[in-house]
């Protein structure tokens, strides 16, 4: 009887130990996935914060508290943005967010494994110095580009401004897709018949110098989308302003601080895009190399009613106040 009772406690001990590494496998298997994003946002201004809060918000809604993120911001110091891409790539994220092109490059710089996307990115080959294939560049980088269309910016100088003389471009030289959209800009107003001249800024500290050069020989200003130019709103506003010169505007957080219209996209719908594009690729397995840069959609016609009242400019009623 004895042995019978050690026979049946042997294998009552053997089943629960297998019972146990069983229990043990299964819950390591059905352990849920968590994923840490990094992100590096270029400057604070309303353009770009829209953009992360968009992108934060489009893995929030699918991943809910499987995510979380590292959200840094360097201020728009290039050092700064080095320190943070590279303490991503020690930290070793799930993917990075580059939040305005110096940050893609720098990251682009730093990784060539763990996947990057871009927003508030304009031209993706200019910042890559890279051609698309299929839309894709071919490496682990792909985003959402904030290009409006340059052309009906264009259009929109001529339209609100008929007898215009000469425009100034005004951005940063520092920043490639501000130099790429001024370009851009030039040979349309080219095919337009309308004179043009560039003033270029290298940073925030000769901002109000080269508005008041701009503003002594031209009638209209025109500035891009422009990360500098966009943290320098009031500096601009305080030369231009004064001096009775409409400023058109690239996007709707510089339109707001110094401009009279833009044409303009949705940049929380950008970092949404974009947010959406980063779940396919850590909850799917999407190959982010062959991902297709994606374009912000129905960009609008906004104005700046109070600037356009101190300037005497009147707006057609397809445009939206601010």
């Amino acid at each position: 009887m004895k042995t019978i009772r050690k026979i049946t406690c042997i294998a009552l001990v053997m089943c629960l130990a297998m019972a146990a590494v069983f229990a043990g496998g299964n819950a390591e298997t059905s352990a849920k996935k968590t994923y840490k994003v990094g992100i590096c946002q270029f400057v604070q201004h309303v353009a770009l914060d829209s953009a992360t809060q968009g992108f934060m918000d489009a893995l929030k809604d699918a991943l809910g508290n499987d995510v979380t993120f590292d959200n840094q911001n360097a201020s728009g110091d290039m050092s700064t943005v080095t320190t943070i891409v590279n303490s991503l790539v020690s930290n070793k994220v799930d993917l990075i967010l580059a939040n305005a092109t110096p940050p893609l490059q720098v990251a682009a710089a730093a990784t060539g494994d763990i996947p990057i996307l871009g927003t508030s990115v304009t031209d993706y080959e200019t910042a890559l110095d890279l051609k698309l294939t299929n839309g894709a560049t071919g490496i682990n980088i792909s985003g959402a580009s904030d290009l409006a269309p340059l052309d009906k910016q264009a259009e929109m100088i001529t339209e609100l401004f008929p007898n215009v003389k000469n425009v100034g471009l005004l951005y940063c030289s520092a920043e490639p897709n501000s130099v790429f959209q001024i370009t851009q800009m030039e040979s349309y107003l080219d095919k337009m018949g309308v004179k043009h001249t560039r003033y270029a800024f290298t940073d925030s500290n000769d901002v109000a110098s080269v508005t008041a050069a701009a503003c002594e020989s031209a009638d209209v200003i025109y500035i891009p989308t422009d990360n500098t130019a966009a943290s320098c709103t009031e500096s601009i506003r305080n030369v231009v302003e004064p001096a009775k010169v409409p400023v058109v505007a690239g996007e709707e957080g510089i339109c707001k601080g110094c401009g009279v219209a833009t044409l303009t996209i949705s940049y929380y719908d950008l970092g949404y895009t974009t947010g959406k594009m980063a779940v396919d690729v850590l909850k799917n397995g999407a190959d982010i190399s062959k991902m297709a840069i994606q374009y912000a959609a129905n960009p609008i016609k906004e104005y700046n009613a109070e600037l356009c009242a101190i300037l005497g400019v009147n707006v057609p009623s397809d445009y939206t106040a601010i």
